[in-house]
């Protein structure tokens, strides 16, 4: 399928009311989509604590200032172990055995907490304060950011 050709079927998807069109040309396939002003399939991702807040709130803005604030003043005390890198958080080495470590346990510098994989490549986090993990901040399988708290230790 030549430019031409291309430029009309997409100049007049344009000026329709034609969400998608579709050509076939022989071997040669063609997928127009019109996008719009508003985005459709927008995924927003949330911290864990804001989205359950916001789904609380329901579609008052105003609501949105003071549930921040909460979460902020709910910040754990303790040694706070931030994730290194962005990626996919793991409690243990494979699905069915033991997490590295619960609540409670007594942890020494060097020791194992979890599995960040990133870019298919698992990482191992190591604990770089001894201490008892007084609280997990993330669930198993759950995308985890930079600088996310993920344990706290105590």
């Amino acid at each position: 399928m030549d430019l031409r050709k291309l430029k009309t079927l997409i100049d007049l998807v344009a000026e329709s009311d034609i969400a998608e069109l579709e050509v076939t040309e022989g071997e040669s396939k063609v997928r127009i989509v019109k996008s719009s002003a508003m985005p459709q399939n927008q995924m927003v991702m949330m911290q864990p604590g804001l989205q359950q807040a916001h789904y609380a709130a329901g579609p008052a803005a105003p609501a949105a200032a003071p549930v921040a604030a909460a979460v902020v003043a709910a910040e754990p005390t303790g040694y706070v172990v931030k994730s290194p890198m962005v990626g996919t958080f793991y409690r243990s080495s494979a699905p069915g055995t033991p997490a590295f470590v619960e609540v409670g346990s007594t942890v020494k510098e060097g020791d194992t907490l979890c599995i960040i994989e990133a870019m298919k490549l698992l990482n191992e986090i190591d604990t770089d304060k001894a201490g008892v993990i007084t609280q997990i901040l993330v669930e198993n399988g759950q995308p985890v950011e930079f600088g996310q708290p993920l344990f706290v230790i105590g």
